[in-house]
Order: structure tokens, then sequence, then C-alpha cells
């Protein structure tokens, strides 16, 4: 499966928040060509500022695969990761993000800061901008919506 695949699956679960009145952000985790781990933001229903797209399927991947170690996991998400997903996917040792839509706000991997060029003990590769215009249109169709 390429970039684009996968992208489609993390916009799946972004429109699942749409549709409940969430920020749309959805995120998938890879390992060896197998989605290993979901997740879409769920901050308004859990009430919890943690509750990014990113953390979730950080998550889910960490007890699907019964380990924290995520080296071998490839991190689909799509607006870019903020400084505090960037951080989890440092810790989780993320092999590679790709994310779609550039974050100008609160992005830490290209647009406000670039974490991962940090030196931190781990760092990710990073792939941006892929389906882009849909990763972007989908937030900004839900910020008209909100209007």
């Amino acid at each position: 499966m390429d970039y684009e695949t996968y992208m489609k699956q993390a916009l799946t679960l972004a429109k699942v928040s749409f549709d409940k009145m969430e920020v749309p952000v959805g995120a998938v985790v890879v390992k060896d060509g197998e989605i290993v781990g979901k997740g879409r933001n769920m901050r308004e229903s859990k009430k919890s500022v943690i509750s990014h797209a990113e953390i979730e399927a950080i998550n889910d991947a960490c007890k699907n695969l019964n380990t924290w170690r995520l080296d071998d996991c490839d991190l689909y998400v799509t607006l870019e990761p903020c400084p505090m997903c960037a951080g989890a996917i440092i810790n989780a040792r993320i092999n590679k993000v790709i994310y779609g839509a550039k974050d100008s706000e609160m992005g830490a991997v290209s647009s406000v800061i670039s974490m991962f060029d940090l030196d931190f003990c781990h760092r990710p590769k990073v792939v941006s901008g892929v389906l882009e215009e849909e990763c972007s249109k989908i937030l900004k169709d839900f910020f008209k919506k909100l209007r």
C-alpha cells in the first residue's frame, strides 16, 4: 500500500469526528503493512485535552501490540502533530510520521517548531503533504459549519 491508501483511512476517522462535532483529525498506526492502531480526535466527547487522534492511535497500537515501543511502526495523521503529540511520537519511537495538512498555529513538525530536528534520543522520519488538499478541506468545512 502507498501513503495515500493509509491517509484515506485516517481521513475516514476524521470524518467520524466531523460527524460527532469534534475537530476532524484522524490517525492510524501501521506495522508491516497492517493497521495496528486507530484514533480520532475525541477531546470534546472524552472531555480530555490529551484525546488527540495521534494519542488515541498510539495508545490503541500499544494495546494491540502489547508494547510501548513502536519503532517498527509508521503514523499517518491528517493534520501536522502538535507539541504534545510530537512528544508522544518521539517517546513511542515511531519510525516515520506521514501527515496531510500543515498546522500554522500548533504544528510541531515543521510549521511552528520542528521538534523532530531537535537533539532528542529519537528522530522520526517525516513525509508531509499527503492528500493535503483533502485533509485541509475537511478542517475548513468543519470550521465553516461552526460559524
